[in-house]
């Protein structure tokens, strides 16, 4: 499985992308309630923190992700590690194969053509707020979870 990217177009370790980071990341629209969601999901099931977390509109996601496109409704889940950065539904797949177990099941989602898997993944990323609604604000992590939260 390839971690060429789809919207916007990346390519693998450009000179433009930043290094790898040391531990991996899950970037995520803080607005979107159906993204907080699987925020939610990840806290609880990655307990020891392997993964951090970032918000798409924060000064972390600046740092290493390409420019967002202009239309919200296009943002996509990025996931950082040791060897890349992946979107759309490679993030997805990435994200259970570093969580392991039970979530590995989700990685055959990866026998799937990524035209076609990209393709439902735009679909309900264009249709998460009408789906699942939008905060006024970016998601603020309380107590327990800060340590896990990049700005």
């Amino acid at each position: 499985m390839s971690n060429s990217m789809a919207t916007p177009q990346l390519s693998n370790q450009t000179a433009s992308q930043p290094t790898a980071t040391q531990q991996p990341i899950v970037f995520f629209d803080g607005e979107c309630v159906m993204c907080n969601g699987f925020v939610d999901l990840l806290l609880k099931v990655d307990p020891l923190g392997t993964i951090l977390i970032a918000p798409l509109q924060g000064q972390t996601a600046r740092q290493y992700l390409p420019p967002l496109p202009l239309d919200r409704e296009a943002w996509s889940i990025y996931y950082q590690d040791e060897r890349g950065l992946y979107n759309q539904s490679d993030a997805f797949i990435q994200v259970c194969k570093r969580l392991g177990g039970v979530w590995s099941i989700f990685t055959a989602i990866g026998l799937i053509p990524r035209p076609i898997r990209d393709l439902i993944y735009r679909l309900i990323a264009r249709n998460r707020y009408r789906l699942f609604g939008r905060r006024d604000t970016c998601r603020v992590p309380n107590k327990s979870e800060q340590a896990r939260f990049l700005p």
